[in-house]
């Protein structure tokens, strides 16, 4: 069976399976061991309908569970909810599960694996791998998530900024091993753009789809190519063009969001040419809708350098100076705008703390590299 196909359905044959009785850890656990049951069935007789056949071995698997329980009557009472043999009924709680994934009594790491899990449909396998964990890990790491969901509704009315949250991390965790990560927040923040009418919701979708976009001239031959210096020629035009016309729809709105406003600088990027072309005056702009939604130090780190490139390097660093120099890439910035301002020195010595403070490997010898080329100019 197609496997896109089967993750598709699994937050289906999860909402099928709670409606029919289950509560949400046993439904999610038989669920995903009629995945694993599809996936290791290549070659056999085609399934016509997936969904039905997903949904008839996961009930069996929950029929199994409960039998395997040591009080009779809690045993008799579930197996009675097994209905007649029949269509699968129609009832989408895809959005009911977003809610209860990334339900506030989860933190944001427990969070974005159940959501992978639960709506996304990878294996606990696929997800420990990404996260480079053991499978044992991860299986507990879920484990405890479900615990800490039980007794909540499926129901249950959620918070869709959150969701959004929850998903705009599970984006830039990035990608490694035989799942792409950041691809499965794509397609999973996708889903929930056709499920609400929410502007912000697209405004999410395109913001990951234009960055998703530079993602091919972000790292080459191992090392990491700042944004100016990427051969835009990389860049995947038709996740571009989708991320762009999906911003439009949202801006037409005019129900501005701070998923809209950071896409829209995206876009500001993405319609340069060159990075010589970038219309900064503009991006400054959209930092200052940005600042709107809440006065967050990333965001005047971002508009600092922003404001170097349009008004020049000495109105960059006056606007650095607003910024503590314990947010991340705080010195990076620094760095570079006292080479834009000809301060070679300053910008070499920047540069090697930055390196310093990275939080990646490959950040880190890019950043030494920085410090390396100047300190050979000096001398």
């Amino acid at each position: 069976m197609d496997a896109a196909a089967l993750r598709r359905a699994i937050p289906d044959v999860v909402g099928i399976l709670v409606r029919r009785g289950a509560d949400f850890a046993s439904a999610e656990d038989a669920a995903q061991t009629a995945l694993l049951r599809a996936l290791e069935r290549p070659g056999q007789e085609e399934v016509r309908d997936v969904r039905a056949w997903l949904v008839t071995v996961a009930w069996r698997a929950f029929l199994d569970q409960v039998r395997s329980d040591t009080a009779r009557a809690a045993r008799e009472e579930r197996i009675s909810y097994e209905p007649e043999p029949g269509p699968v009924p129609q009832h989408d709680d895809t959005l009911a599960l977003y809610f209860l994934c990334t339900h506030p009594v989860l933190t944001s790491a427990a969070a974005i694996a159940l959501t992978l899990r639960a709506v996304a449909g990878l294996t606990t396998r696929q997800i420990a791998d990404a996260y480079l964990v053991s499978e044992a890990t991860m299986a507990q790491r879920i484990s405890r998530a479900k615990q800490r969901l039980a007794g909540i509704p499926l129901d249950e009315s959620g918070d869709l900024s959150r969701v959004m949250r929850v998903l705009y991390l599970m984006f830039n965790e990035g990608y490694s091993g035989e799942i792409d990560i950041a691809a499965e927040a794509i397609r999973v923040t996708r889903q929930l753009a056709a499920l609400t009418d929410e502007p912000e919701v697209h405004g999410l979708l395109a913001l990951m789809l234009l960055h998703h976009a530079r993602r091919p001239a972000r790292v080459i031959d191992g090392q990491l190519i700042p944004l100016a210096e990427q051969d835009r020629s990389l860049w995947d035009e038709d996740a571009i063009a989708e991320g762009v016309d999906v911003l439009q729809s949202a801006l037409a709105r005019d129900l501005l969001g701070q998923y809209q406003a950071q896409a829209a600088i995206a876009a500001l990027h993405a319609d340069a040419q060159t990075a010589a072309e970038t219309d900064w005056v503009q991006i400054v702009e959209w930092y200052d809708e940005l600042l709107a939604f809440g006065d967050s130090p990333v965001i005047r780190l971002g508009r600092a350098v922003a404001v170097g490139e349009a008004d020049g390097a000495q109105a960059g660093l006056a606007a650095l100076a607003a910024v503590d120099e314990d947010v991340p890439r705080y010195h990076a910035a620094l760095a570079y705008l006292h080479e834009r301002a000809g301060e070679a020195d300053a910008a070499a010595a920047e540069y090697a703390e930055a390196a310093r403070r990275a939080t990646s490997v490959l950040e880190q010898q890019h950043l030494l590299r920085q410090a390396e080329r100047l300190r050979a100019g000096l001398g």
